[in-house]
């Protein structure tokens, strides 16, 4: 097997996408972005996608200059320094390997309230048995259960928002805009927490190798995929708003959406909600699993990670398996170590160190490489990348303490491993490992 399969389309990418998203992302911070911008979360989501949306383009245009596995690796590598792109997959890795994880707490924290007779640990394994063996089956499997997991998250969605308008609540500008609340820190704050609805839209470009015309289809699922979690985002935010505003108290800001699921639709939509919460780990847990295989098949193959490990393929299946079995096995491990809050914080860490670096990539490939400086270019090209990539160093230093800690922590090892491949940095960095037969 020579590389991976090409199979995949527009739409694919979209639904992938959006599957690593879920369009039900929402529900479980709502209530969080709600009380810390002080009834603003509207207007923090609409602030997450301004930021969002720059970072994803400049993956698209990085994936359109070039096509292949690895993402922001392969872009920092080949745009700035071959040790800049090992230590930008050094911290995507972070992001990649955690996403897959915090899924897996999640859902098995969740499974095991409702049937607490089963161990935590014997619903994390069941959780990660099943993501990891799906994945092994190639990224037609992956696909094709993507697209059924979306669907349930899309009539969840669907069923809030034709509830929410049947419930009756009169529209209120305030319920967007209050100028009795609002403060600009608050709202930074909640934008922070609702980039958490966006990450791993990056993921799509991670499979431009499973991607028929990559150049031409990753730039637009990139966007388009930031552009639907967010009409998504803000619906239903707006409309839950509308039914519980600001100053209405809530027992657990957590679950809001759920108590909000109740009123306007009774026991059903809150139950059938609370088994959408899972679907929708479920479903970005696949789909991150998917792309985190990806990042570590591209460091593989350019020997700068084990290639006997990294860049093998199954030969039926032609899925980076050792990879997968790998990210597996780290999943369930970490549900058994790690607790939730601690993989949220570290998951943003390595997500928006990698997105700065993607933005540089552009300026450093298009605008001073290649030259593209006039016009329209000047905007594309350095103006909107560098937007980008300040937006998200001032989301990227307002993280904790501990995370910047422990992320900083993380760095520091991956400084310590390349000069171990570089032998003290006198030497380039390739051809480190022996490819597979």
């Amino acid at each position: 097997m020579t590389g991976l399969k090409k199979s995949l389309g527009r739409k694919d990418l979209i639904i992938y996408g959006l599957a690593i998203l879920t369009p039900t992302a929402v529900y479980a911070v709502y209530g969080v972005v709600q009380q810390v911008s002080r009834g603003h979360a509207v207007l923090s989501y609409l602030a997450a996608m301004v930021a969002m949306l720059f970072t994803a383009v400049s993956y698209g245009r990085m994936a359109s200059a070039f096509p292949q596995a690895g993402s922001t690796y392969t872009y920092a590598r080949k745009s700035l320094h071959p040790s800049i792109g090992f230590l930008a997959g050094w911290a995507m890795i972070l992001d990649y390997v955690l996403i897959p994880l915090l899924s897996s707490i999640f859902v098995s924290l969740t499974a095991h309230r409702l049937m607490p007779e089963i161990p935590f640990a014997a619903w994390s394994f069941l959780f990660c048995a099943i993501i990891t063996v799906t994945n092994v089956f190639g990224i037609e499997v992956t696909k094709r259960a993507n697209e059924i997991m979306l669907a349930i998250m899309c009539v969840s969605a669907a069923w809030f928002v034709g509830a929410a308008l049947f419930h009756g609540a009169p529209a209120r500008a305030d319920a967007i805009y209050n100028p009795a609340t609002f403060a600009l820190q608050p709202l930074m704050l909640g934008t922070g927490i609702a980039t958490l609805s966006y990450l791993g839209f990056d993921a799509v470009s991670t499979l431009a190798e499973d991607t028929r015309d990559p150049r031409r289809d990753i730039a637009f699922a990139t966007v388009m995929v930031c552009l639907l979690q967010t009409a998504i985002c803000v619906a239903i935010a707006y409309l839950a708003t509308l039914v519980w505003p600001a100053e209405r108290p809530v027992a657990d800001v957590e679950t809001v959406i759920l108590d909000i699921s109740r009123l306007i639709g009774g026991q059903s939509l809150f139950g059938f909600n609370t088994f959408v919460v899972i679907v929708a780990g479920v479903a970005s847990s696949l789909a991150s699993l998917a792309g985190a295989s990806r990042l570590l098949y591209g460091m593989g193959r350019d020997r700068v990670l084990p290639a006997s490990i990294f860049a093998h393929l199954h030969p039926r299946y032609a899925t980076p398996v050792r990879s997968v079995l790998l990210m597996g096995v780290l999943s369930f491990i970490g549900s058994l170590l790690i607790s939730f809050q601690q993989v949220v914080e570290l998951v943003n860490f390595g997500a928006f160190a990698g997105f700065v670096l993607v933005n540089c990539s552009v300026i450093a490939h298009y605008y001073l490489r290649r030259g593209h400086r006039s016009g329209l270019h000047f905007l594309t090209n350095l103006v909107f990348p560098a937007i980008g990539a300040l937006v998200c160093i001032y989301i990227w230093l307002s993280l904790s303490k501990d995370a910047k800690t422990t992320g900083f922590l993380w760095l520091g090892i991956g400084v310590i491993y390349l000069a171990f491949l570089t032998k003290g940095f006198r030497k380039p960095l390739e051809k480190t490992w022996e490819l597979p037969s």
